[in-house]
This record gives structure tokens, sequence and C-alpha cells, in this order.
């Protein structure tokens, strides 16, 4: 075992074994984190990206220290999907096959009475799903009173996806819980909030900066123009050529839409979205796997715990909600030693707020204007005279060969061959002439001597921005929202684009919105849809301040008094 690096930890000889058999030998840095630790008794909390070896990084040292023969639940893993639960269920039967102990999954969408078998035959280690543990949990199916050990998986998409409720409600009724260990890529507000309350102490490890640059991912933004975004889509991927792309949407409508235009236009596409039956998901998740299907359209919440290394290309469609949600979708690519590409469909309008989202971070972005259909026809007359001139040779006898000849007899050789590469070009889509619609859209932002104001966000020689209404509403930063959140739920619930919202003024207990002339249009023809989308109460309506420079000094509908200023802000400058 000298030439494994895994046995510098002196792990037990049925680890070691198991890891040899697997193929393992080099720990990868949250391995090595965790387990160079003392003792691993404390709570601890670990930042760390998917497909960095984290599941390794809390069974190694669990499985060390667990003390044999267990006939009954010991170590409770939560995961926020199905597919992540169910595959980090498989590291630990694999894992822990020398240890002579069982695994149960709980997850939604499987027989529950072949879990429940399993439960009662003496699962030692159970991986689950929030809503499908606290389910065994509420029946009695699952005992708690020997779970000492609790891991919560990618914690900030469980939180995302609105498992609260479900962890609170499991994380209560686990009287014996020695230590929790809470696994999370970013730590937004929610994530604290939930280990302030159930983790005492936690030591705290981090294998990711904020903002910092993945070594195996290259960031590439592309302008487009704000009206053509699809055939936008359609010249980057006959440029990119992705063996297997993921690409974002933000909306369920959005990801059937991008992937039917996607269809039509000769790709090999599908969709994944929160409405889809488990069987339709599985089997568009097995197809994209498998490589049958190269492309898959995802919101944020259906790729979860999405896991796939021979991702090459992750591409964002439009502004991500915010700096967290760039990072993480970005890591669905260069995975597990893998190079990857993260694109950016960006209109110029957007391309501008995606720099002021990134401020400080520490990712190098490649700029470039969408590729114009000069620019892909190049590319595409490359790859088939490679095909072409690098293929098998069919060999003499061969029935394309006399078909050949026989072709020759009446066209002549170089008539022939331009029929067919037109036969060809014929078959694959083009692309779409978008750089003179592209160029005057980067005329119109530019036009006019261009100064800066104090936060370093473009505005006009005269120093103001289109006329617009300052609109005060009732959630701010205690409620866990933040620039991204709101400027995403006010384009979606208005149905505008992000051109059409102006300055956003956080503050603690409320958000301060400027609505440009096509918004304001739209909220007053509907004024509940801000309603619907969260961003103020039910009954507790929203007030318009005078304008934007006086919206400090705003006054909440029917008070008589300013509201004092709160020191917690973030302000955004819309163009």
């Amino acid at each position: 075992m000298s030439d494994n690096g895994f046995a510098l930890y002196n792990l037990r000889e049925e680890l070691l074994l198991a890891l040899k058999k697997k193929g393992f030998s080099t720990p990868t840095p949250v391995q090595e984190k965790v387990l160079e630790r003392d003792e691993f008794s404390s709570d601890l909390i670990v930042r760390a990206k998917t497909g960095s070896g984290k599941t390794l990084a809390f069974l190694l040292p669990l499985l060390q220290e667990m003390e044999l023969p267990l006939s009954k639940p010991s170590i409770l893993i939560l995961s926020p999907t199905r597919e992540l639960a169910q595959q980090t269920a498989r590291e630990a039967e694999w894992l822990s096959r020398y240890l002579d102990i069982s695994v149960a999954t709980l997850v939604g969408g499987l027989d529950m009475a072949a879990q429940i078998r399993t439960l009662r035959e003496g699962a030692v280690i159970v991986v689950g799903t929030p809503g499908r543990t606290l389910d065994h949990v509420n029946r009695g199916t699952l005992k708690t009173d020997g779970i000492h050990s609790v891991i919560l998986d990618e914690g900030d998409h469980m939180l995302d996806m609105g498992f609260r409720d479900e962890l609170e409600g499991i994380l209560d009724k686990l009287p014996n819980r020695e230590r929790t260990w809470l696994f999370s890529a970013t730590m937004p507000r929610e994530v604290r909030d939930l280990s302030k309350k159930y983790l005492t102490s936690p030591v705290s490890l981090s294998l990711v900066e904020d903002g910092e640059q993945h070594e195996d991912i290259v960031h590439r933004a592309y302008l487009v123009p704000s009206r053509h975004k699809m055939e936008g889509l359609v010249n980057i991927l006959l440029w990119e050529r992705p063996k297997r792309g993921l690409i974002f949407c933000h909306t369920r409508l959005e990801t059937m839409q991008v992937a039917q235009r996607l269809t039509s236009e000769g790709f090999n596409a599908g969709s994944l979205h929160g409405e889809m039956t488990q069987r339709e998901r599985n089997a568009v998740l097995s197809s994209f796997k498998n490589g049958h299907l190269p492309l898959l359209v995802a919101t944020n919440v259906a790729a979860r715990g999405l896991d796939v290394d021979a991702v090459t290309h992750v591409i964002q469609i439009g502004l991500p909600d915010d700096r967290d949600t760039f990072i993480h979708r970005s890591g669905r690519t260069g995975r597990a030693g893998h190079e990857g590409t993260n694109i950016l469909l960006l209109s110029p309008q957007e391309g501008e707020k995606f720099k002021y989202m990134l401020g400080s971070a520490k990712v190098s972005v490649e700029w470039n204007n969408v590729p114009d259909v000069e620019a892909i026809g190049r590319v595409q007359r490359e790859i088939a005279e490679e095909k072409l001139l690098t293929g098998k040779e069919t060999g003499e006898g061969s029935d394309y060969i006399e078909w050949a000849e026989d072709l020759l007899t009446r066209v002549g050789p170089k008539e022939l061959v331009a029929r067919l590469l037109a036969a060809l070009a014929a078959k694959r889509s083009a692309g779409y002439n978008l750089s003179t619609e592209l160029e005057r859209e980067l005329r119109r932002k530019s036009r006019g001597p261009v100064d800066k104001d104090r936060s370093g966000a473009p505005r006009s020689i005269k120093g103001r921005r289109p006329k617009g209404s300052m609109l005060r509403l009732s959630k701010g930063l205690s409620d866990g929202w933040d620039v991204g959140r709101v400027l995403h739920a006010v384009c979606t619930s208005l149905n505008v684009d992000r051109s059409e919202v102006g300055a956003i003024r956080m503050k603690d207990d409320h958000v301060l919105v400027e609505l440009l002339p096509v918004a304001l249009s739209r909220f007053e023809a509907d004024s509940k849809g801000l309603e619907r989308c969260g961003l103020i109460e039910e009954g507790a309506g929203a007030s318009f301040v005078s304008s934007p420079s006086s919206a400090g000094r705003s006054r909440t509908a029917g008070s008589g008094t300013p509201r004092p200023r709160r020191k917690g802000k973030q302000e955004y400058r819309g163009r």
C-alpha cells in the first residue's frame, strides 16, 4: 500500500483495499483537507465545488471511526436530488464493501416498501433526499435514535430548492446527533442561518474563493443582438461545436422553447425542467449521460445534482441571477480533470451589467461578438474537408467506387465534387447574419461621450439616465433578496428586458427599483405581478417616490415620517 497516497492517513485496511480495487491512489485537495485533521468529532463546514471528490472526503473519516459491528442507521447523508443521492449511495456501497455494512437509499419515485425492507434489514448508512427521508422519519420506518453523524451535501442547493422545512424537520428529530457536516459550494444567507441554528462552533474549511477562476474552465462571453438570442445561440453552437453541452435558461417555458428551436435547426437537444415526470427525467438524463443527446437545456433547479463528468460546454442564456449562480453553473464543466468552456450569451446592455455583477471576482472572461455567417462557413468547410481527406478509404471494388465511376461518365469531376459539396452543405444550418444588427445596437449603446458616476457605472454625459419612476417594495436584504434576484424577479413578472430596469438599491427591509417607461407601463397594467413573484407581500402594496434621486428620502405609503436609513445596503445602477 506504500504507493497509495491514502495510506498516509492511517485508514483501516478495509478502506484501503476498497480504494485500491477501485483504482484510487491519490486524494483530491478536499479529501486531503478533511483527512489531515487530527479529530473528526466537531461540526464542520466545507466549501468545495461539485465534482471535487467531496463524497469520499466525508465518507472516509466517518467509516474510519465507525465501531463495528452495527445493525441500525448511524450515518445520515442528505442530498438535494434523487440522482445525487443515488450516486452517493453507490460510492458508499463500494467503499464499505469490506466492512460488512449496508446502505439504504431513500428517494422519491421508487418503491417505498423496498426502502422500508432495506432499513429493517439493518442499513447503517442512509442516503436520501430531504422529502422522502422526512417521510420515513414521520412514519417511524427510519429509526433515528442511533444516528450520530449527519452530512448535508450541497446544502446551498437543498435550500435553493426549498427544502428548508424538511431539513429542519429531520434535524429536530435526531436526539443523539453528535456532529453535523455541511458541504456547500457557496454560503448564501439561508445556508449561514441554517448552520447557526444547527451547528455548534463549526470548523470551516474552504477550497473555493468567491469568484475564483477554475483553472480547467475557460470563460467566454458572446455579445448578441438583444432581439436575436436564439439565432445567436445557433451561431455559437455552430462555432463552438460542443460534444456535450448544458444550456441554462431561467424558466421552464424557456427550456422547452429553446430545445424545440434547436431541434428545428437540426441539433439533437432535449429539455429538463421541474414539471417532468420521473420517468421522463430519467430518460432525458440517461440519453445525455450516454452521449445520445449532446445538448440538454435546463433550469437551475432542474440541473441541481446533475453529475456528468464529460460536459464540454456550459452555455448560459442571458444575465445570471447573481455571481454565485454564474459560478455554480460554470462548475458543471471542467470536472474530474477535464477541460471545459463556460459561455454566456448577453446583449450589449447585459454585458455591461454582467461586468458590474462580477465586480472584484477573480474570473478572466474572454469577450467576443457573436460569430457571423462567413466565419462559421469557413469553420464548417475546414471540418468537411478534414472528414473527406482523412476518412477511411472505400477500397477498389466497393459499391461507392462503382457508383462514382458511373457518375463520372455523365458529369465532369469538378462539377460532380461541387454538386456533392453543395448537397452536403444544404443539410446543415449555415447560421444567421447578426453582425449588422449587433453593430447597430453597439452604436446605440455607446452613442455620445460617456463618463462614469461614483460607483463606476457608465452614464450619459449629462449625468442622467432615461426618466423612470422609483418603486419602493417591501422586501430587502434581511429577507434573503439580492440585486440579481430582484432584477430577475422584476423582469420575469413584468415580462420586460433587463434594459427596462434602472437603478436597484437594496436596503435591509426594502428595495428601491427604478422602472423605465416600458416596465412602468407593464406594472400599471398588472400591479399584482410583483406580488406573485414574492417581491411584495400580499396586501403590503408598493409605493412610488418622486424620482430616483429622492429615493433615500422616500416615505412609505400612509406614513407621515421618513423611514430611517439602514446600514445594510446594495446598489445596482441599470442602464
